[in-house]
This record gives C-alpha cells, sequence and structure tokens, in this order.
C-alpha cells in the first residue's frame, strides 16, 4: 500500500501558459500538503522537464499557443524511458476529453475547477503512479535476486565439483528408473565403455566382464533405496585384467518426498585391493 506521506511527497509538474491557473493549482495542492510542485507556463520545457526530473504526476493544459498539450504529450512519449507519462489532462472543451484519453493522457478534470475533484482525481493518479513504481521496483530487486542466486549455484557447484574431484574419481547420478542422469569425472574413460547422454545408459564396447554376483548385490542396495558407503566391486577389462571399483550412493528425494533417484561418488581401488590382497595375512 502507499501512505498519504508518499503521496504528498510525489513529485508534480504543472503545464498551463496561464498564469492565474498556475497560481489557482498551486495554492490548492500546497493547502492539501503536497511539498514539491513545479510549473511552467512554456509548453516546450515540459518534455526537458520530466526528462530530467521525472514526475510522478503532470497537469496539462490542452489549449496553449504555439504547442498544445496534445504536442506536448506526443513530445513526452518520445522522451519517456518507461513508457507511463503520468498526464492529467485540464481542458474546458467537452470534445477534447476522448481524444486526450486517446493521446494517452491517464485522467482529466474541467475548467472552471471543482477542487474536489481535482484533488481526488489528483490523489488517485499519484497513488496509482507510486504502486507502479513501487512493483518496478520490486521486479527489479526479484530480477537482481535471481542473477545472484543463479551465480552463487554456479560457484556451489564448480565448488562441489572440485572437492568432488579430490576426494573420489567421478560423481554421479541415476533417475528414479536407474538411468544415469549426470556424470562428472573420468570413470567412462578409466573403464573404457561408453554413456549414451540421451538414454542414460552404458555400454561396454570392448568385452569386459562383470561380476555377477556383486553387481547384483550393488543392485540390491539401489533397489532398497537406502544410503550405502564404500562398496566395493570388480571387473575384468578387456586386456584380462582385474579392476576394483568403491562407490558410496545415497537416494534423492524431491520436495513432495518423491523418490527420483540416487546419487554418489566412486573411486578407482584396484591399487590398494591388490596390494591387500599380496599383503601376508
Amino acid at each position: 500500500m502507499i501512505s498519504k506521506q508518499e503521496i504528498l511527497n510525489a513529485s508534480i509538474l504543472i503545464v498551463d501558459d496561464q498564469e492565474a491557473n498556475v497560481l489557482l493549482l498551486e495554492e490548492m495542492l500546497r493547502d492539501v500538503g503536497y511539498v514539491h510542485i513545479r510549473s511552467t507556463m512554456d509548453p516546450y520545457s515540459a518534455s526537458k522537464l520530466h526528462l530530467e526530473n521525472h514526475y510522478d504526476l503532470i497537469l496539462l493544459d490542452l489549449q496553449m499557443p504555439g504547442m498544445d498539450g496534445f504536442q506536448v504529450m506526443e513530445a513526452l512519449k518520445k522522451n519517456d524511458a518507461d513508457g507511463y507519462v503520468p498526464i492529467l489532462v485540464i481542458t474546458a472543451q467537452p470534445g477534447h476529453k476522448l481524444q486526450a484519453l486517446a493521446s494517452g493522457a491517464k485522467d482529466f478534470v474541467a475548467k472552471p475547477f471543482d477542487m474536489i475533484e481535482v484533488q481526488t482525481r489528483i490523489h488517485n493518479m499519484l497513488e496509482v503512479r507510486l504502486l507502479y513504481k513501487k512493483l518496478e521496483g520490486y521486479n527489479k530487486v526479484l530480477e537482481q535476486t535471481v542473477l545472484e542466486r543463479t551465480a552463487e549455484l554456479r560457484v556451489s557447484e564448480a565448488r562441489f565439483r572440485r572437492l568432488t574431484e579430490l576426494s573420489s574419481d567421478w560423481y554421479w547420478e541415476q533417475d528414479e528408473s536407474g538411468r544415469f542422469s549426470r556424470i562428472f569425472g573420468p570413470v567412462f574413460e578409466m573403464l573404457g565403455i561408453r554413456f549414451d547422454d540421451e538414454l542414460g545408459n552404458t555400454r561396454d564396447d570392448h568385452g569386459a566382464s562383470w561380476n555377477e554376483n556383486e553387481r547384483e548385490i550393488l543392485e540390491s542396495k539401489l533397489a532398497t533405496r537406502m544410503p550405502f558407503l564404500d562398496f566395493v566391486y570388480s571387473r575384468t577389462n578387456p586386456e584380462g585384467l582385474l579392476q576394483y571399483l568403491m562407490v558410496s550412493g545415497e537416494p534423492m528425494f524431491d520436495s513432495s518426498g518423491r523418490y527420483t533417484g540416487y546419487r554418489g561418488i566412486g573411486k578407482d581401488v584396484t591399487e590398494t585391493m591388490i596390494a591387500n590382497l599380496k599383503s601376508p595375512a
């Protein structure tokens, strides 16, 4: 909501070639409590003044010599960056009202002035204008916040990847169907297998064989949707050498508690396992 004081602190420009009208409007505005009032009897200066000061409301007379109010509105629309020109026209010609609204005026008052009507229309227009500006400010803050949060997430993800690389050989994610959805690290190069990005499947084109019993145990762990730590399983690579892999994982759930897959880390522990097997009991 817009407070009464915010409305009274709004900036207002009066554009009228008649000094008596200017003085009357200035006095009426000050009597109500408005404090930021500017006036000009030169219609050619209106656009420049608004460009410099971005008034919250412009009280504009339509009938002025040299440059009438319609021409002033055209100049204001060309120079206003935000596309919203807060114009309240003043006219003694009833036939000009619709034309003025079609030309960009937001409201109008008729001469001779009804002071209560003028005050009410000014108040209402300023309330709308200030709400518009406040909403615009909120949108800019929201946009900036989104940009900052996006940048933070990117930094966080980069840091996470780096920590994963330091603590393991690869990071992995699977969707709820068991298909790989994300892989960070050189796991496939290490194992000599390929990853299908579209299907999330892995392909071993070189004839390596896995220990099926161990693979079944791993699959059963995934099926329970429970975390597991440092599970070791093995494969014989195409050169006939035994490889040992150690993986840890945890299930993922969305905000509603729905299971969405697994994520975890993996590491080649072949050297460690072979060394342990060779060491005397």
